[in-house]
């Protein structure tokens, strides 16, 4: 090789080499330039300036806490306690917690020093907060929220405007607007998740209330806690046994109607190309509209209701269902097919025992992985069509108070897909590989 050679090729290799520490940092470049642009397209800035620390921390809190509230109409004076602020968790007139003095003033201990008083005159109120000092509110039609406050310059833990003043502590919160003053006080746990303040059953420890089962009680305790007013243990029960229902009818009508309509887009089953093109544009057409489109299209034709969700599920899955069944049905063995055919069997029994049990474990399979699929799926169709777990779920959202709610009906969410989960494995397991596929 000549040195003219060698000068070439050692060129050629610089080229390539060069070529590659470009590409090498091209990429990264470009991958950089698109999130740059995404952090700035999406308001990613502003959204980071409405960020509210304070707002995320009691969202949080709200989840695993409920809150007491003491509220106060301002017009007539009377003095209302309810368990998040619901005429379901209300106490009895004249009674309250024991952090909470009821009479001519309101007196509410938050602890640690912190008082809040409701004085006699239906419109002024007054918080002692421990190292700042004692702040006078007083209602005024005409002035709005009279403030009176021990410094001159106004914490940043206390927000106020002419009409509405709201004061957040670690110990509660207050918020006193012309209407009504309200004060707020959070406690870890779900309260009233088992009985409610009617119960004779309220305030028991674990231990009583499981005595009075077993003095023959435990029909009137089993049935106190499944009409929980509060908490509907009775409703939520049904409502994911409406999910799981939805899910089922949807995957399983979708699955009976597209095995024959399998046969039609087969390429060894349906000569006739015309047929075939056309039931293969169909299942494209069906599983290419989402099944929140199909939802909102048969709200509008039949309704609200779960069974309008079965129905969006199953014209979803017939699309889906068609096609990996028309691909499975090509893929089966011939030989076997004729072996039947050569005892005379007529073609529905050719179908029946030299197709089917070929195609069976991919049917099930499929099935059940989208029975598990479509229960989540499920959720959210129920959250537009009104009905199941969804709905509540959605419910809960909306009023922007009841977040521990909404992590109570998360976890069950959660709980009822990993039981699919579970079931669906099982069954695979049993219907396919038989009882030695679970040893």
């Amino acid at each position: 090789m000549t040195m003219l050679d060698t000068a070439d090729l050692k060129g050629s290799a610089d080229r390539v080499m060069a070529r590659k520490r470009m590409a090498a940092f091209a990429l990264p470049a470009l991958v950089l330039a698109y999130l740059t642009y995404v952090f700035f397209a999406f308001g990613v800035p502003e959204l980071l300036q409405k960020a509210s620390g304070a707002n995320a921390r009691a969202l949080v809190a709200d989840t695993y806490s409920h809150k007491v509230h003491v509220t106060r109409d301002n017009r007539s004076g009377d003095v209302r306690v309810a368990i998040e602020g619901e005429n379901k968790g209300a106490y009895p007139d004249g009674e309250a917690p024991d952090w909470v003095t009821l009479g001519e003033e309101t007196i509410i201990d938050l602890g640690d020093g912190h008082i809040i008083t409701y004085l006699p005159d239906n419109n002024g109120v007054t918080y002692d907060v421990p190292g700042y000092g004692l702040m006078t509110f007083e209602v005024s039609r005409s002035q709005g929220v009279i403030q009176n406050y021990p410094t001159d310059e106004i914490p940043d833990w206390i927000n106020a405007s002419k009409n509405r003043v709201a004061v957040t502590t670690e110990a509660g919160r207050l918020s006193v607007t012309r209407n009504r003053t309200e004060v707020f006080r959070y406690f870890v746990g779900w309260e009233l998740f088992f009985f409610t303040l009617d119960s004779p059953y309220h305030g028991m420890g674990f231990g009583e209330v499981v005595g009075r089962a077993f003095s023959g009680e435990a029909n009137a305790i089993a049935s106190d806690f499944w009409n929980n007013n509060m908490w509907r243990h009775g409703d939520v029960a049904w409502a994911i046994f409406e999910t799981i229902l939805m899910a089922f009818l949807g995957t399983m009508g979708g699955a009976i109607l597209a095995l024959p309509l399998a046969f039609l887009a087969a390429r060894n089953f349906a000569p006739l190309v015309a047929v075939r093109m056309a039931t293969r544009r169909l299942f494209d057409f069906i599983r290419g509209v989402d099944a929140l489109i199909w939802t909102i299209i048969l709200s509008r034709a039949f309704g609200l209701g779960p069974l309008t969700g079965a129905l969006a599920i199953l014209i979803t899955d017939t699309g889906t269902f068609g096609k990996l069944f028309s691909e499975a049905l090509e893929n089966v063995d011939k030989k076997q097919i004729e072996g039947v055919q050569s005892t005379g069997a007529k073609p529905i029994q050719r179908y029946r025992f030299g197709v089917i049990p070929q195609i069976t474990p991919v049917l099930i399979s499929q099935i059940l992985y989208f029975l598990e699929s479509n229960t989540r799926s499920a959720t959210v169709i129920g959250a537009i069509t009104g009905g199941g777990i969804g709905l509540l779920l959605t419910q809960a959202i909306i009023t922007q108070k009841d977040w521990e709610e909404v992590s109570y009906y998360i976890m069950l969410i959660i709980v009822m897909v990993v039981f699919m989960d579970w079931l669906s494995g099982m069954l695979r397991r049993k219907l396919i590989k038989g009882d030695e596929g679970g040893h």
